[in-house]
């Protein structure tokens, strides 16, 4: 499995989060240019990597809602 750079990824939350920080997302770029996806209350939990392909189509699949 190739390094995608989990324990050094710059993760940030969305500005749509709101100030209580509850059920936040947290993303990265992944090293191999995927995305990295955490949950922002269990940082040290599981990170899920999503091919970046795959996230750019979920991402724009969002903006044009």
């Amino acid at each position: 499995m190739k390094n995608t750079g989990t324990e050094t990824a710059a993760f940030r939350k969305s500005s749509y989060s709101g100030a209580a920080n509850s059920n936040c997302v947290e993303v990265a770029a992944a090293l191999d240019g995927g995305v990295l996806l955490r949950d922002s209350k269990a940082p040290a939990g599981v990170v899920l990597r999503v091919p970046g392909e795959a996230a750019r189509a979920f991402f724009d699949l969002l903006r044009n809602r």
